[in-house]
């Protein structure tokens, strides 16, 4: 069903559609950035503390989900078109029940928020966003599902497609629900949270509308009939996907309770972290996008039971993440002046952005490693070791060390948000040479094609 290429065209083949998709969606939040800094600080500060919430709550959801890309990889390698059919099914189940799982915490965020000690008019701003937000999360998981099933299937060109249409929605919208048009009261910084919501349903629906209509669709058989939850296909699902859930929420969970922990110093330095922040989170999308096309080849070279081509695919991805993110971190070294000045009119807040940017040149470099690794390891079907060693690393290092050097006099004086900044970079070192080196010694076994459990 697919023309055969070499891998470094296979991998431009898969990656320039998910990373257009993810810079679109990573654009939608620099646009929330930008003009609720615009506003003011504790409008950015506010809307940098609730995606941080939010983050947490649905990268996790979503770690989860994404256990259909390798399934449906490996299925694609080996042939077995008619099974991916039923597993994509399976895996909306699992959205279902993870969407209601999402709204409900995202709407009583109590136990996130006393970490931060907000003032109570930050705290307002944060439990409104929320509560916008909230309704984005059913739309944006049922959209993840058809983002694993049709990137596994090496077709990631309609989710490019739909996150640009989003990304030209995310402006207009803003703009209604943030300012107060068309009869809508202004929500200021908050409104971000409501256009999103409105964002994902749209994209949503027409995903799963592209899915039915488009007859490229049709071997795999989706809507082919209703299947009510199958046990075996959930257990196939869960086994891979809870593992990913978890290394996620270690992942999103060190980063929001650095944003919280930070908090703490007050609106003008919680808004420059926001900034280095938003940067840091915008130029991860060149990695994330390697990594996903990466692991969508390894997935599909081991379902063909080509380990060697599994091997070659995972170290082309590494090195050409690698090379990217060297030139990157020295272009955000150079500007980080101009970069933070650009987010903020705000003098105070973007010398203390452009502080935090140098570090995170260093941190976009260590970044890029485990992003393509972690992936890599998705492609093989192994989630348990790479969350042990991301527990470690981020929660012990990263969040540990950083509230050491941040807000403590353990090392010296305390050194603020820059000291977070600092053992994130060392935590990320640590996960990538963990990763890396797991993968060296699996890549090195001949796996056969799996077996496969049917819905």
């Amino acid at each position: 069903m697919s023309v055969r290429r070499s891998l470094p065209r296979e991998l431009l083949h898969l990656a320039w559609p998910v990373l257009i998709a993810q810079v679109a969606v990573m654009a939608s939040g620099v646009i929330d950035t930008l003009m609720a800094g615009r506003l003011s600080p504790v409008d950015l500060a506010a809307v940098g503390i609730g995606a941080s919430i939010y983050a947490t709550v649905f990268v996790t959801a979503m770690g989860v989900l994404l256990a259909i890309t390798p399934v449906v990889s490996h299925h694609y390698g080996a042939g077995r078109y008619s099974e991916i059919g039923a597993d994509v099914r399976q895996c909306a189940w699992l959205a279902l029940v993870l969407s209601l799982a999402a709204f409900a915490v995202l709407k009583n965020p109590d136990p996130l928020l006393q970490f931060s000690r907000l003032t109570p008019e930050v705290e307002f701003k944060v439990r409104a966003y929320l509560d916008g937000v909230a309704w984005a999360v059913p739309g944006v998981l049922f959209f993840r599902v058809f983002f694993g099933f049709t990137t596994g299937i090496g077709r990631p060109r309609p989710v490019m497609v739909l996150n640009l249409l989003g990304l030209i929605l995310k402006v207009p919208l803003n703009w209604v629900f943030m300012y107060g048009h068309f009869g809508v009261p202004a929500m200021g910084g908050a409104g971000c949270g409501w256009s999103s919501a409105v964002i994902m349903w749209t994209v949503a629906t027409l995903s799963w509308l592209w899915c039915r209509r488009d007859a490229e669709y049709a071997p795999y058989g989706v809507f082919a009939r209703f299947d009510p939850p199958r046990p075996a296909a959930l257990r196939e699902l869960l086994v891979l996907g809870l593992p990913m859930g978890a290394t996620f929420m270690v992942d999103v969970t060190a980063f929001t309770f650095m944003a919280l922990f930070i908090a703490r110093l007050g609106p003008e330095t919680s808004a420059a972290h926001q900034i280095a922040a938003n940067v840091a989170v915008f130029v991860f999308m060149v990695p994330l996008a390697l990594g996903n096309a990466t692991g969508v080849l390894v997935g599909q070279a081991l379902g063909a039971g080509e380990s060697r081509r599994a091997r070659h695919a995972g170290l082309l991805g590494l090195a050409v993440a690698c090379g990217i993110a060297a030139v990157t971190g020295a272009a955000i070294w150079l500007g980080s002046g101009p970069l933070a000045r650009a987010y903020t009119p705000d003098p105070l807040v973007a010398a203390t952005a452009a502080s935090l940017l140098a570090v995170v040149a260093a941190y976009h470099v260590a970044d890029s490693v485990q992003a393509v690794m972690a992936q890599v390891l998705r492609g093989y079907k192994r989630a348990t070791a790479p969350m042990v060693i991301y527990a470690i690393s981020l929660w012990g290092v990263g969040l540990g060390g950083g509230y050491l050097l941040g807000l403590t006099d353990s090392f010296g004086p305390p050194r603020g948000a820059a000291g977070f900044w600092i053992a994130a970079v060392a935590s990320l070192l640590l996960a990538g040479a963990g990763v890396l080196a797991y993968f060296l010694h699996i890549s090195r076994q001949t796996i056969p094609a799996p077996a496969t459990t049917t819905a």
